[in-house]
């Protein structure tokens, strides 16, 4: 009895994430797509336009569509500000002073 009993609560404590997520898993219809696209090109969205800032002008244009219909979400967001990648920020003195024996 009691294996049955940890077999049931085992089963159950797997079957738990399956089943709490809450998102729809709808197929999006060309309808949507159109208007999602409408609303970004009023947003000042202009695609082929500017290949060079695509990520940030779509971003920014969806940030502008969310302020006008008021979407306020607690998920994400446009993030502001800089990023770099790529270089290096340690100046030859602090390498060799890494590297050099004492």
């Amino acid at each position: 009895m009691k294996s049955l009993i940890q077999a049931v609560v085992v089963a159950a404590a797997l079957a738990a994430p399956v089943l709490s997520f809450a998102q729809s898993n709808a197929p999006v219809t060309r309808a949507q797509v159109r208007t999602d696209l409408v609303q970004l090109e009023k947003a000042g969205y202009r695609p082929g336009d500017d290949d060079i800032h695509y990520p940030a002008a779509v971003q920014a244009a969806e940030a502008r569509v969310a302020a006008q219909n008021g979407a306020a979400s607690g998920y994400g967001g446009v993030a502001n500000g800089v990023s770099q990648s790529g270089g290096s920020r340690v100046s030859a003195a602090d390498w060799n002073a890494m590297y050099s024996r004492p």
